[in-house]
């Protein structure tokens, strides 16, 4: 009841609030009656304002046709152009068939190169760096005498010890003679035995602190920078230098969790190894193949990777520690479906393809893609070899719409593929 009330009261509410929009519209209104009863015969007026009326709608009349003439003219000259030239013939639409055939799977990770083994080599003793045998960058062997340390106090204390020795075996060898002729008991004998052994064990200590003052190389390697120059005083424990076994160098890489379980799956169905190469700065191939090496035993909870290792014979020295490149892994997959990446398009995260049917209609339909290549998609469910897809024009084509086209054969498609999809 009230909206009936509301729609009663609209009008006069109108009328209120445009007083002088209701009354321009009502003499209009008038107006157009009295001429429209003219026409017909009837005339409301007196003849004298009968005849002006109806010249003054005349030439308003004409007035109203010379400006419907004049816009038009205007609206042919300017927008005449613009829509000739939007206007345009369709694209034709092509339709090619997914190819079914052996693809190289590649994937790649950047990675850090370390040496197998890569050692700091230390001062074991304190004392002035006397000589320094080797230089930077330089390739030593297992033995080589790298750095000698003058030693302040241990040259004395291995001479001091020694002398102690050599007194405690004279005093034994004394004392042995003199039990053989029956002087001194055995019991004196064995008691001067204990003290040379004794005497002897600190000299040995001593000439092996003395040793240490000599610093040799412990396995085959590359000297790196000096820490420390000729005539340092040195304590023990410094950093004189580091050396690096680069025989083999240990590269290591992050994988995520989907690709960890795919390989580990492959290695319980003892399927071959992929190819695992490495690529370095520029985009140059080390021309040696990798094999992993280990992989660890626990996932980082912030990224979900896990690292693995690839170890690359390096008999050229070619790699050094704490390079950096990418590990490039690489399998066939056979018989793949492979389709172009731009016949595809993409909604809501999703992949759809256009395929068409045995009655020429084109229908959407969603595939998943296993693997994305440099131009092509690796299909893994949704379209197969038997199936026409459109590759040119899919904008054109409603779901459901029957169309003509031409069909491109696969391998030509293919071949001559350039441009990657949006």
């Amino acid at each position: 009841m009230k909206r009936l009330v509301l729609a009663l009261l609209y009008p006069f509410r109108m009328i209120a609030r445009r007083p002088v929009t209701t009354l321009a519209l009502g003499v209009a209104l008038a107006a157009g009656a009295v001429v429209g009863a003219s026409k017909m015969g009837v005339e409301v007026l007196p003849p004298a304002l009968a005849r002006e009326m109806h010249a003054y709608t005349d030439d308003l009349g004409g007035t109203a046709g010379k400006l419907k003439a004049y816009l038009a003219a205007r609206y042919e000259q300017y927008f005449g152009e613009s829509h000739e030239a939007a206007h345009h013939e369709p694209h034709k639409i092509v339709v090619t068939s997914p190819q079914v055939k052996n693809v190289t799977l590649t994937q790649s990770y950047v990675c850090q190169i370390h040496s197998q083994r890569h050692i700091e080599v230390c001062a074991l003793d304190g004392g002035y760096l006397q000589e320094v045998l080797v230089k930077e960058g330089q390739a030593v062997k297992k033995g080589d005498l790298m750095f000698k340390i003058l030693p302040v106090l241990y040259q004395a204390k291995a001479e001091a010890e020694q002398a102690e020795a050599e007194l405690a075996r004279l005093e034994y060898n004394n004392t042995k003679m003199l039990s053989a002729s029956r002087v001194v008991s055995q019991n004196e004998v064995l008691l001067l035995q204990a003290k040379l052994a004794k005497a002897q064990a600190k000299a040995d200590l001593a000439k092996a602190e003395l040793d240490f003052t000599e610093i040799r190389a412990p396995f085959d390697g590359i000297v790196d920078r000096q820490q420390t120059q000729l005539g340092s005083l040195i304590k023990e424990g410094d950093v004189l230098t580091t050396l690096s076994d680069n025989g083999v160098m240990w590269v290591y890489f992050n994988v995520p969790e989907a690709q960890y379980l795919e390989y580990m799956a492959a290695q319980g169905r003892h399927e071959p190894e992929p190819k695992i190469e490495l690529e370095l700065a520029g985009g140059r191939k080390f021309e040696q193949p990798g094999k992993i090496g280990a992989i660890e035993a626990n996932f980082n909870n912030e990224t979900g990777n896990i690292a693995f290792r690839a170890d690359f014979p390096n008999p050229h020295r070619l790699l050094r520690h704490g390079q950096t490149g990418k590990v490039i892994l690489s399998e066939v997959a056979s018989d793949a479906v492979v389709i172009p990446q731009r016949a595809t398009f993409e909604i809501l995260a999703k992949r759809y393809v256009y395929v068409v049917d045995e009655e020429g209609k084109a229908r959407q339909r969603e595939i998943q893609i296993e693997n994305e290549l440099e131009d092509v998609f690796v299909v893994d469910k949704g379209v197969g070899a038997g199936d026409k897809i459109i590759l040119e024009g899919a904008g054109q084509v409603r779901d459901g719409e029957k169309i003509e086209y031409e069909f491109a054969a696969p391998e030509l498609v293919l071949s001559k593929l350039k441009d990657r999809a949006e």
